[in-house]
Protein backbone atom coordinates (compact mmCIF):
# COMPACT_ATOMS: atom_id res chain seq x y z
CA UNK A 1 0.00 0.00 0.00
CA UNK A 2 3.13 1.93 0.82
CA UNK A 3 4.20 1.51 -2.66
CA UNK A 4 0.96 3.08 -4.17
CA UNK A 5 1.01 6.25 -2.49
CA UNK A 6 4.57 6.28 -3.64
CA UNK A 7 3.81 6.77 -7.13
CA UNK A 8 0.70 8.61 -6.50
CA UNK A 9 2.39 11.43 -5.41
CA UNK A 10 4.89 11.37 -7.71
CA UNK A 11 2.43 11.20 -10.56
CA UNK A 12 0.69 14.12 -8.71
CA UNK A 13 4.32 16.06 -8.07
CA UNK A 14 6.59 15.47 -11.40
CA UNK A 15 5.69 18.58 -13.45
CA UNK A 16 7.17 20.92 -10.08
CA UNK A 17 10.83 19.10 -10.20
CA UNK A 18 11.11 19.31 -13.80
CA UNK A 19 9.17 22.99 -14.23
CA UNK A 20 12.09 24.35 -16.38
CA UNK A 21 12.39 21.28 -18.44
CA UNK A 22 8.51 21.31 -19.40
CA UNK A 23 8.37 24.79 -20.32
CA UNK A 24 11.36 24.33 -23.04
CA UNK A 25 9.89 21.18 -24.52
CA UNK A 26 6.38 22.15 -24.79
CA UNK A 27 6.70 25.96 -25.25
CA UNK A 28 4.89 27.00 -22.33
CA UNK A 29 4.63 29.30 -19.69
CA UNK A 30 5.85 28.77 -16.26
CA UNK A 31 2.19 29.52 -14.74
CA UNK A 32 0.81 26.76 -17.61
CA UNK A 33 3.24 23.99 -15.60
CA UNK A 34 2.23 24.53 -12.40
CA UNK A 35 -1.47 24.36 -14.06
CA UNK A 36 -0.72 20.69 -14.65
CA UNK A 37 -0.22 20.08 -10.77
CA UNK A 38 -3.67 21.93 -10.32
CA UNK A 39 -5.71 20.69 -12.48
CA UNK A 40 -4.52 16.81 -11.61
CA UNK A 41 -5.74 18.67 -7.65
CA UNK A 42 -8.83 19.85 -9.28
CA UNK A 43 -10.25 17.15 -10.56
CA UNK A 44 -9.03 14.69 -7.34
CA UNK A 45 -10.77 17.07 -5.41
CA UNK A 46 -13.95 17.34 -7.71
CA UNK A 47 -14.31 13.53 -7.83
CA UNK A 48 -13.37 12.00 -4.63
CA UNK A 49 -17.08 12.43 -2.70
CA UNK A 50 -18.63 11.05 -5.62
CA UNK A 51 -17.00 8.68 -6.88
CA UNK A 52 -15.88 6.87 -3.22
CA UNK A 53 -19.82 7.24 -2.44
CA UNK A 54 -20.36 5.18 -5.88
CA UNK A 55 -17.69 2.34 -5.39
CA UNK A 56 -18.21 2.51 -1.40
CA UNK A 57 -19.61 -1.21 -2.34
CA UNK A 58 -16.92 -2.38 -4.34
CA UNK A 59 -14.35 -5.09 -2.80
CA UNK A 60 -11.16 -2.74 -2.20
CA UNK A 61 -8.37 -4.79 -3.92
CA UNK A 62 -10.46 -5.04 -7.44
CA UNK A 63 -11.00 -1.23 -7.60
CA UNK A 64 -7.37 -0.35 -6.27
CA UNK A 65 -6.44 -2.51 -9.34
CA UNK A 66 -8.73 -0.15 -11.77
CA UNK A 67 -7.11 2.78 -10.00
CA UNK A 68 -3.51 1.44 -10.70
CA UNK A 69 -4.70 1.27 -14.43
CA UNK A 70 -6.08 4.31 -14.53
CA UNK A 71 -2.81 5.60 -12.67
CA UNK A 72 -0.83 4.07 -15.38
CA UNK A 73 -2.48 4.66 -18.32
CA UNK A 74 -2.31 8.60 -17.57
CA UNK A 75 1.86 8.52 -17.17
CA UNK A 76 2.08 6.82 -20.47
CA UNK A 77 -0.02 9.29 -22.07
CA UNK A 78 1.77 12.30 -20.57
CA UNK A 79 5.08 10.81 -21.93
CA UNK A 80 4.36 9.91 -25.33
CA UNK A 81 2.03 13.46 -25.80
CA UNK A 82 3.69 16.97 -27.16
CA UNK A 83 0.15 18.20 -27.14
CA UNK A 84 -0.71 20.49 -24.74
CA UNK A 85 -4.14 19.91 -24.29
CA UNK A 86 -3.97 16.18 -24.33
CA UNK A 87 -1.54 16.64 -21.42
CA UNK A 88 -3.92 18.38 -19.66
CA UNK A 89 -6.52 15.56 -20.42
CA UNK A 90 -4.10 13.16 -19.21
CA UNK A 91 -3.79 14.70 -15.70
CA UNK A 92 -7.23 14.92 -15.31
CA UNK A 93 -7.57 11.16 -15.72
CA UNK A 94 -4.90 10.93 -13.31
CA UNK A 95 -6.29 13.20 -10.73
CA UNK A 96 -9.79 11.42 -11.06
CA UNK A 97 -7.98 8.14 -9.41
CA UNK A 98 -6.19 10.10 -7.26
CA UNK A 99 -9.31 11.53 -6.02
CA UNK A 100 -10.65 8.10 -5.07
CA UNK A 101 -7.05 6.49 -4.26
CA UNK A 102 -6.29 8.82 -1.84
CA UNK A 103 -9.20 8.02 0.91
CA UNK A 104 -10.20 4.16 0.20
CA UNK A 105 -6.02 3.16 1.23
CA UNK A 106 -6.17 4.85 3.81
CA UNK A 107 -9.57 3.32 5.16
CA UNK A 108 -8.53 0.06 3.34
CA UNK A 109 -5.45 -0.72 5.44
CA UNK A 110 -7.42 0.76 9.24
CA UNK A 111 -9.67 -2.16 8.35
CA UNK A 112 -6.76 -4.64 9.01
CA UNK A 113 -5.82 -3.33 12.44
CA UNK A 114 -7.63 -2.70 15.70
CA UNK A 115 -8.74 0.91 16.42
CA UNK A 116 -5.97 2.43 18.91
CA UNK A 117 -3.26 1.21 16.04
CA UNK A 118 -5.37 3.56 13.15
CA UNK A 119 -2.85 6.61 13.32
CA UNK A 120 0.65 4.11 12.18
CA UNK A 121 -1.33 2.45 10.00
CA UNK A 122 -2.07 5.29 8.12
CA UNK A 123 1.50 6.45 9.13
CA UNK A 124 3.31 3.44 7.14
CA UNK A 125 0.76 3.68 4.30
CA UNK A 126 1.62 6.99 3.66
CA UNK A 127 4.99 6.86 4.10
CA UNK A 128 4.66 6.34 0.17
CA UNK A 129 4.15 9.47 -0.04
CA UNK A 130 7.08 11.16 2.15
CA UNK A 131 9.52 8.55 0.47
CA UNK A 132 8.06 9.42 -3.00
CA UNK A 133 9.10 13.21 -2.20
CA UNK A 134 12.18 13.01 -0.08
CA UNK A 135 13.39 9.70 -2.93
CA UNK A 136 11.44 9.43 -5.94
CA UNK A 137 10.84 13.37 -6.82
CA UNK A 138 14.86 14.34 -6.63
CA UNK A 139 15.26 10.68 -8.47
CA UNK A 140 12.71 11.31 -11.21
CA UNK A 141 14.10 15.40 -11.33
CA UNK A 142 17.45 14.24 -11.99
CA UNK A 143 16.12 11.74 -14.94
CA UNK A 144 14.44 14.61 -16.45
CA UNK A 145 17.93 16.51 -16.68
CA UNK A 146 19.87 13.81 -17.83
CA UNK A 147 16.87 12.23 -20.44
CA UNK A 148 14.15 14.78 -20.79
CA UNK A 149 10.89 15.39 -19.35
CA UNK A 150 8.95 12.66 -20.96
CA UNK A 151 11.13 10.16 -19.67
CA UNK A 152 9.77 10.92 -15.91
CA UNK A 153 6.41 10.00 -17.31
CA UNK A 154 7.46 6.99 -19.38
CA UNK A 155 9.46 6.10 -16.36
CA UNK A 156 6.26 6.34 -13.49
CA UNK A 157 3.94 4.42 -15.85
CA UNK A 158 6.29 1.24 -15.95
CA UNK A 159 6.39 2.00 -11.95
CA UNK A 160 3.15 1.89 -11.76
CA UNK A 161 2.65 -1.32 -14.03
CA UNK A 162 4.86 -3.51 -12.10
CA UNK A 163 3.39 -2.43 -8.29
CA UNK A 164 0.02 -3.45 -10.30
CA UNK A 165 1.40 -6.78 -10.32
CA UNK A 166 2.47 -7.58 -6.88
CA UNK A 167 -1.16 -5.70 -5.53
CA UNK A 168 -2.85 -8.36 -7.41
CA UNK A 169 -0.59 -11.34 -5.67
CA UNK A 170 0.28 -9.92 -1.83
CA UNK A 171 -2.51 -7.47 -1.28
CA UNK A 172 -5.79 -8.80 0.77
CA UNK A 173 -9.11 -8.65 -0.84
CA UNK A 174 -12.12 -7.20 1.44
CA UNK A 175 -15.46 -6.15 0.54
CA UNK A 176 -16.83 -2.45 -0.03
CA UNK A 177 -19.84 -1.40 2.84
CA UNK A 178 -23.15 -0.05 2.50
CA UNK A 179 -23.70 3.74 1.99
CA UNK A 180 -26.43 5.13 3.82
CA UNK A 181 -27.93 8.55 5.59
CA UNK A 182 -25.58 8.36 8.18
CA UNK A 183 -21.99 8.09 6.45
CA UNK A 184 -23.09 9.78 3.54
CA UNK A 185 -20.91 13.01 2.61
CA UNK A 186 -23.40 15.26 4.09
CA UNK A 187 -24.33 13.91 7.34
CA UNK A 188 -20.17 14.07 7.35
CA UNK A 189 -20.07 18.09 6.56
CA UNK A 190 -22.80 18.58 9.56
CA UNK A 191 -20.34 17.20 11.80
CA UNK A 192 -18.88 20.20 13.65
CA UNK A 193 -15.41 17.96 14.19
CA UNK A 194 -15.15 17.06 10.88
CA UNK A 195 -15.37 21.15 9.60
CA UNK A 196 -12.56 21.65 12.18
CA UNK A 197 -10.52 19.36 10.12
CA UNK A 198 -10.89 20.41 6.70
CA UNK A 199 -10.31 23.71 7.82
CA UNK A 200 -6.75 23.11 9.22
CA UNK A 201 -6.55 20.30 5.77
CA UNK A 202 -7.09 23.65 3.68
CA UNK A 203 -4.89 26.14 5.74
CA UNK A 204 -2.06 23.51 5.70
CA UNK A 205 -1.94 22.16 2.37
CA UNK A 206 -2.53 25.70 1.17
CA UNK A 207 0.59 26.55 2.94
CA UNK A 208 2.90 23.22 1.85
CA UNK A 209 1.80 22.75 -1.73
CA UNK A 210 1.88 26.93 -2.85
CA UNK A 211 5.55 27.08 -2.36
CA UNK A 212 5.94 23.22 -3.12
CA UNK A 213 4.36 23.72 -6.37
CA UNK A 214 6.91 26.45 -7.50
CA UNK A 215 9.74 25.30 -5.57
CA UNK A 216 12.48 25.55 -8.17
CA UNK A 217 11.26 28.87 -9.04
CA UNK A 218 12.24 29.42 -5.01
CA UNK A 219 15.58 27.91 -5.17
CA UNK A 220 16.68 30.28 -8.11
CA UNK A 221 14.83 33.39 -6.29
CA UNK A 222 17.23 32.85 -3.10
CA UNK A 223 20.31 31.67 -5.57
CA UNK A 224 20.43 28.14 -2.93
CA UNK A 225 23.80 26.47 -2.93
CA UNK A 226 23.52 23.50 -4.33
CA UNK A 227 20.39 24.33 -6.51
CA UNK A 228 16.94 22.32 -6.93
CA UNK A 229 18.52 18.77 -6.04
CA UNK A 230 20.17 19.79 -3.12
CA UNK A 231 17.50 21.31 -1.76
CA UNK A 232 14.43 18.31 -2.68
CA UNK A 233 17.29 15.99 -1.30
CA UNK A 234 17.35 18.09 2.35
CA UNK A 235 13.61 18.35 2.34
CA UNK A 236 12.96 14.91 1.66
CA UNK A 237 15.71 13.76 4.70
CA UNK A 238 13.70 15.93 6.79
CA UNK A 239 10.49 14.72 5.49
CA UNK A 240 11.55 10.94 6.26
CA UNK A 241 12.46 12.05 9.93
CA UNK A 242 9.31 13.04 10.76
CA UNK A 243 7.53 9.98 9.04
CA UNK A 244 9.47 7.69 11.66
CA UNK A 245 8.57 9.67 14.85
CA UNK A 246 5.10 10.57 14.02
CA UNK A 247 4.78 6.74 13.41
CA UNK A 248 5.60 6.34 17.37
CA UNK A 249 3.30 9.25 18.67
CA UNK A 250 0.32 9.77 16.34
CA UNK A 251 -2.13 7.71 18.12
CA UNK A 252 -0.45 9.16 21.53
CA UNK A 253 -0.11 12.62 20.95
CA UNK A 254 -1.78 14.12 17.30
CA UNK A 255 -2.76 17.62 18.48
CA UNK A 256 0.66 18.33 20.22
CA UNK A 257 1.77 16.55 16.86
CA UNK A 258 -0.09 18.91 14.56
CA UNK A 259 0.79 21.83 16.21
CA UNK A 260 4.20 21.26 16.28
CA UNK A 261 4.80 20.31 12.69
CA UNK A 262 2.62 23.30 11.89
CA UNK A 263 4.72 26.05 13.64
CA UNK A 264 7.99 24.56 12.39
CA UNK A 265 6.56 24.88 8.74
CA UNK A 266 6.23 28.46 9.54
CA UNK A 267 9.37 29.27 10.88
CA UNK A 268 10.81 27.78 7.94
CA UNK A 269 9.12 30.04 5.43
CA UNK A 270 10.28 32.82 7.86
CA UNK A 271 13.79 31.75 7.49
CA UNK A 272 13.50 32.01 3.80
CA UNK A 273 12.19 35.74 3.74
CA UNK A 274 14.69 36.79 6.40
CA UNK A 275 18.19 35.17 5.14
CA UNK A 276 16.98 34.23 1.38
CA UNK A 277 19.90 31.66 0.11
CA UNK A 278 22.35 32.15 3.37
CA UNK A 279 24.62 29.21 3.08
CA UNK A 280 23.56 26.61 6.16
CA UNK A 281 20.28 28.97 7.29
CA UNK A 282 18.80 28.48 3.87
CA UNK A 283 19.31 24.40 4.05
CA UNK A 284 18.34 24.36 7.78
CA UNK A 285 15.08 26.00 6.30
CA UNK A 286 14.81 23.21 3.77
CA UNK A 287 15.09 20.59 6.10
CA UNK A 288 12.56 22.01 8.39
CA UNK A 289 9.75 22.36 5.65
CA UNK A 290 10.57 18.64 5.01
CA UNK A 291 10.05 18.00 8.61
CA UNK A 292 6.88 19.73 9.09
CA UNK A 293 5.85 18.21 5.57
CA UNK A 294 6.20 14.75 5.96
CA UNK A 295 3.30 14.03 8.34
CA UNK A 296 0.55 16.17 6.36
CA UNK A 297 -0.82 13.93 4.89
CA UNK A 298 -1.21 11.21 7.92
CA UNK A 299 -1.98 13.46 10.42
CA UNK A 300 -5.45 15.00 9.03
CA UNK A 301 -6.34 12.03 8.19
CA UNK A 302 -6.22 10.11 10.86
CA UNK A 303 -8.01 13.33 12.67
CA UNK A 304 -10.88 12.27 10.20
CA UNK A 305 -10.82 9.00 10.91
CA UNK A 306 -11.35 9.34 14.52
CA UNK A 307 -14.43 11.30 13.89
CA UNK A 308 -16.27 8.05 12.53
CA UNK A 309 -17.33 4.58 13.12
CA UNK A 310 -18.00 3.62 10.32
CA UNK A 311 -17.53 4.28 5.98
CA UNK A 312 -14.47 5.76 7.14
CA UNK A 313 -13.48 5.40 3.01
CA UNK A 314 -16.39 8.34 2.63
CA UNK A 315 -15.18 10.55 5.76
CA UNK A 316 -11.14 10.79 4.30
CA UNK A 317 -13.06 11.24 0.59
CA UNK A 318 -14.40 14.61 1.85
CA UNK A 319 -11.02 15.22 3.47
CA UNK A 320 -8.79 14.35 0.71
CA UNK A 321 -11.36 17.04 -1.66
CA UNK A 322 -10.68 19.85 0.48
CA UNK A 323 -7.03 18.47 0.23
CA UNK A 324 -6.89 18.19 -3.61
CA UNK A 325 -9.02 21.45 -3.41
CA UNK A 326 -6.41 23.79 -1.89
CA UNK A 327 -3.54 22.71 -3.78
CA UNK A 328 -5.72 23.86 -6.66
CA UNK A 329 -6.38 27.18 -5.37
CA UNK A 330 -2.71 27.39 -3.76
CA UNK A 331 -1.11 26.63 -7.50
CA UNK A 332 -3.84 29.20 -9.02
CA UNK A 333 -2.69 32.24 -6.76
CA UNK A 334 0.71 31.33 -6.85
CA UNK A 335 0.02 31.69 -10.66
CA UNK A 336 -1.37 34.76 -10.55
CA UNK A 337 0.79 36.10 -8.21
CA UNK A 338 3.93 34.66 -10.65
CA UNK A 339 2.06 36.43 -13.61
CA UNK A 340 1.24 39.76 -11.78
CA UNK A 341 5.27 40.07 -10.30
CA UNK A 342 7.32 37.74 -11.94
CA UNK A 343 10.55 39.08 -9.75
CA UNK A 344 8.19 39.30 -6.60
CA UNK A 345 5.68 36.66 -7.23
CA UNK A 346 7.84 33.48 -5.31
CA UNK A 347 8.20 36.21 -2.30
CA UNK A 348 5.10 36.91 -2.54
CA UNK A 349 3.66 33.11 -2.00
CA UNK A 350 5.95 32.58 0.79
CA UNK A 351 4.08 35.21 2.91
CA UNK A 352 0.74 33.85 1.91
CA UNK A 353 2.26 30.43 2.80
CA UNK A 354 3.47 31.69 6.38
CA UNK A 355 -0.07 33.40 6.98
CA UNK A 356 -1.61 30.32 6.56
CA UNK A 357 0.52 27.95 9.04
CA UNK A 358 0.08 30.84 11.38
CA UNK A 359 -3.35 30.78 11.27
CA UNK A 360 -3.41 27.11 11.20
CA UNK A 361 -2.12 26.51 14.44
CA UNK A 362 -4.34 28.97 16.25
CA UNK A 363 -6.97 26.62 15.16
CA UNK A 364 -5.02 23.61 16.15
CA UNK A 365 -4.26 24.57 19.41
CA UNK A 366 -7.54 25.54 20.57
CA UNK A 367 -9.18 22.07 18.63
CA UNK A 368 -8.67 20.13 21.99
CA UNK A 369 -11.33 17.79 21.75
CA UNK A 370 -11.09 17.42 18.06
CA UNK A 371 -7.72 16.34 17.99
CA UNK A 372 -8.01 13.95 20.48
CA UNK A 373 -5.44 11.20 20.75
CA UNK A 374 -6.17 7.46 21.16
CA UNK A 375 -5.27 5.44 24.11
CA UNK A 376 -4.32 1.74 23.67
CA UNK A 377 -6.40 -1.04 25.28
CA UNK A 378 -5.54 -1.98 28.77
CA UNK A 379 -3.06 -4.68 28.70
Amino acid sequence: MASVTFVGILSELVPSGILPQMTDGLGIEESDVGFLVGIYALASAVAAIPLISATLAFNRKALLMALLIGFAVSNVVVGVSSSYPIIIGARIVGGICAGVMWPMIAAYGTRLVPEHMHGKAITVIMSGNTLGISIGLPAMTALGLALGWDSVFLGLGAIVAVIAVLSYFFLPSIGGEKLDRTNSPLAMLKMPSILIVLLLTFLSVAAHYGVYTYIALLVEMIGFAGGIGIALLIFGIGSVISVVVSARYIDAYLRPLIVAMLGVGALSMAMFLAFKGTVGVSHVAFFLWGLAFGPLVTMYQTAVSKQVESAKDVATSVQSSVFNLSIMIATWVGGMLLNRSPSEGVRHIVYVSLACFIAAIVIAFLARRTLRSSRSPSP
